[in-house]
């Protein structure tokens, strides 16, 4: 897509290759799913695919017409549906394109087992609930499970779970330690770590690690930078300045009118608002770069433009290079610093850009 309008997004095939490099190296004894579920955090499921399908073990995604599609496209990696299947049609999808899928209820076993041919092959996640209580069989459910499945050929099987606290202060001891109770004698596969665990908790990374945000350059951490951990950002958020506005002591900005100047200012607007998936709730001192300086945004945050303080870069004017987030052409703004100063995580920035946003595949 291209626009006379001058935001756009860039993504770096780089980064998301080091960025998974990152992780095989954190857990070089297990292999890795690159999960590329909501359109690979908003960065485009093809792009993430196209930068990593020559090294990615496997391609972990939510929709059973996504894990289709990669197949179709040639991917013959290991495709995980993360949340299973949902119709008798996705079943059937399974067996037919050799996914490998979750399986979180016996209800979900049951219609598994009932579409798909007898003797097909199949790879199957038993998901265990170690406290996450989302999604996931209970003890009992387990052992029925594993009664149902033992006598089947050609399953391939593997236990997992998902962990609510790894980036917390509390960690992942406590459901690690119902997942081994749950387990019980299992000796097979196992996939626990997300990215958290994989970058803190490695005593977790098993036969199979999942890193979900740290292979877009985000941190899982609001105590850790990505650059601390080593990631590098894989999107940058780019415009322009399009109108400059003097103000003077009192003068307000924007709907509202929350933002009052104390005393003189010079303000750039920026061709980026809500509509573009810049988070509407950003406040007065949100993060910025422009023209390489780093700056602060000034009064709510409109559809279609945003404003920033340029009292201290008298050289920007219309048409200056503006940096919402990610490593770009105006400076560094680490997207983990703008979705804490707006409230929210980086995961959300990347899953809002907007459609209308251009985007290009930088090599």
């Amino acid at each position: 897509m291209t626009t006379s309008r001058p935001i756009r997004a860039r993504i770096f095939r780089a980064a998301l290759q080091h960025n998974y490099r990152v992780a095989r190296r954190l857990a070089p004894a297990a292999r890795a799913w690159a999960v590329i579920k909501a359109n690979a955090y908003g960065h485009g499921q093809w792009r993430a695919v196209d930068a990593l399908r020559e090294e990615a073990d496997g391609f972990a995604v939510l929709e059973c017409e996504n894990a289709a599609a990669l197949r179709e496209a040639g991917i013959t990696q290991p495709i995980l549906l993360l949340e299973g299947i949902f119709s008798a049609r996705d079943a059937r999808a399974v067996g037919e394109y050799g996914l490998t899928t979750v399986v979180h209820c016996l209800e979900q076993l049951a219609l598994l087992l009932d579409s798909v041919k007898p003797g097909i092959p199949l790879a199957i996640c038993l998901k265990l609930n170690t406290g996450m209580n989302r999604l996931g069989l209970n003890a009992v459910d387990l052992r029925r499970a594993r009664e149902i499945l033992a006598p089947l050929p050609n399953v391939d099987l593997t236990l997992m779970t998902h962990f609510a606290e790894a980036d917390g202060e509390r960690g992942v001891a406590e459901q690690l330690a119902r997942f081994r109770k749950m387990a019980g004698d299992w000796r097979g596969a196992v996939s626990l770590a997300n990215s958290a665990a994989i970058l803190r908790h490695p005593q977790t990374h098993g036969d199979w690690v999942r890193p979900g945000i740290m292979l877009y350059g985000a941190s899982p951490f609001a105590d850790q930078s990505a650059a601390e951990l080593g990631l590098q950002p894989a999107m940058a958020l780019e415009s322009e300045i399009i109108a400059v506005q003097q103000l003077t002591p009192g003068d307000r900005v924007g709907y509202g009118g929350t933002f009052v100047a104390a005393q003189p200012m010079r303000i750039g607007v920026v061709a980026c608002g809500y509509a573009d998936g810049y988070p509407r709730h950003a406040p007065s001192g949100t993060p910025i770069a422009v023209m390489g300086q780093r700056t602060r945004t000034i009064g709510r945050v409109s559809m279609d433009m945003l404003a920033c303080d340029l009292t201290a870069i008298p050289e920007a004017g219309l048409g200056a290079p503006v940096t919402l987030w990610g490593n770009g052409l105006a400076g560094q703004v680490p997207a983990d610093d703008v979705a804490a100063a707006a409230g929210t995580i980086a995961y959300e920035l990347f899953c809002a850009l907007a459609p209308r946003v251009p985007v290009d595949f930088v090599d």
